[in-house]
């Protein structure tokens, strides 16, 4: 099958192709004649199956067609948890589109909300949304979604576990009874199961199973290393041709910027990503990371979230993840569409408990790699960090002991 097969308007096909797209994946084939049809689809798919291109397409098609776009109004709404994971759908509409007249907008927080409202007064054909700063246009009463036809909620899953289902349920009751609905997970836990069921008319269900699992079609290898030779063994590793796009994923965000310095300083290209960096400067590098500007990127599990990079080679483990499944995570980001991709994960002695728990998860062994040129030689577990020493506070009364308050952890 492929994609002038599935009844899609010349415009679209054109763009369509012009990426190098012929044949529509297994989520895609299924998902967009019922969408084009009109009908409610419920799918369980996977980023990194074309699952944005199975909700975009028919929309793009439906919109175009019936579409009368008026001042302050929205034809459609895109609801997704992540600020980057919103830019990148966003782009993806405007690239598929880009032969319609169709106008697209994207919200999220972190940045001002000033040329954001000044796009939505003009009115949009289709908004990409994040939950927690549409419903703070919606209370100020800058965003209606009076005209909302078509209704796409994207990583239910991960609404639920980034706690924003409160919010979604609030959205949802906003729009109108009329309408069509998208509603796309990976995975269906009872709550995302149940809000299906509320929201969803007769749909028409897909599931699209991944071709391999990651495990088997991901190259996993593992490089038994002292913690003060990862960065050297990283800089190894990195100048081998191969090695053209590499995720380094780090336990912290000082942990990420000491990478990206070293690596600067050994003349890699490399970039930081975390909490603590301007959502500008995060979303620059990103930009600068898929055009392939620069070699590496260092996240953290929290940073990453929501990133979908395709033809990504490489990930690094520098540190390793706990728990256990976020690595399972970590490698699939180069295992996109069932394409393989190569896993690196670095181990010191401290970090052998996390490796068993890993293997064991997997159900199998990491390949070890020999490692001739920085091999493994601190074999003692590092002791546990001592309280700090007591310090002296003058009272009143006179000098009194009293303990160290420990800081308060910040979460990577």
């Amino acid at each position: 099958m492929e994609f002038k097969d599935l009844q899609i308007i010349p415009p679209i096909l054109k763009a369509v192709t012009e990426e190098g797209y012929r044949e529509p994946s297994p989520i895609q084939a299924q998902a967009i004649p019922p969408a084009l049809s009109g009908r409610d689809v419920l799918g369980c798919a996977q980023t990194g199956t074309g699952k944005t291109a199975a909700f975009a397409l028919p929309m793009i098609q439906l919109l175009s067609v019936k579409r009368q776009k008026k001042p302050n109004s929205i034809g459609a709404l895109v609801l997704t948890p992540t600020r980057e994971l919103a830019i990148q759908i966003e782009e993806s509409f405007r690239t598929y589109g880009k032969y319609t007249k169709l106008t697209y907008a994207v919200i999220f927080g972190g940045v001002s909300q000033v040329p954001q409202v000044n796009q939505l007064r003009r009115g949009v054909d289709v908004l990409i949304a994040t939950p927690g700063r549409l419903l703070d246009l919606i209370n100020q009463g800058i965003v209606s979604l009076k005209d909302v036809g078509i209704f796409v909620l994207d990583e239910a899953d991960r609404m639920l576990d980034m706690g924003f289902i409160r919010d979604v349920k609030k959205i949802i009751a906003l729009l109108p009874k009329e309408r069509q609905t998208l509603f796309f997970s990976a995975t269906m836990p009872p709550e995302i199961a149940d809000m299906a069921e509320s929201i969803l008319r007769n749909p028409a269900k897909v599931a699209v199973t991944p071709v391999s699992s990651t495990v088997d079609i991901i190259s996993q290898q593992l490089y038994k290393v002292d913690k003060g030779n990862k960065i050297h063994l990283l800089t190894e590793l990195l100048r081998n041709e191969a090695a053209r796009s590499a995720l380094v994923f780090t336990r912290t965000k000082h942990g990420a910027d000491k990478v990206a310095r070293s690596l600067a300083k050994k003349n890699i290209t490399a970039l930081a990503i975390h909490g603590d960096k301007a959502q500008s400067a995060r979303q620059a590098a990103l930009t600068r990371f898929k055009a392939g500007d620069v070699q590496v990127l260092i996240a953290t599990d929290i940073a990453a979230r929501g990133i979908d990079i395709d033809e990504l080679s490489h990930v690094f483990n520098f540190d390793l993840p706990e728990p256990p499944e976020t690595y399972v995570h970590r490698i699939g980001r180069t295992g996109r569409a069932g394409l393989g991709g190569v896993a690196i994960s670095f181990c010191c002695i401290d970090e052998m408990k996390k490796l068993r728990d890993i293997e064991k998860l997997i159900g199998r062994k990491i390949e070890e790699m020999p490692n001739r040129t920085y091999p493994m030689e601190i074999f003692e577990p590092s002791p546990p960090k001592a309280p700090p020493p007591p310090r002296k506070v003058k009272t009143q009364t006179g000098e009194t002991t009293r303990p160290r308050q420990p800081k308060a952890r910040r979460r990577p």
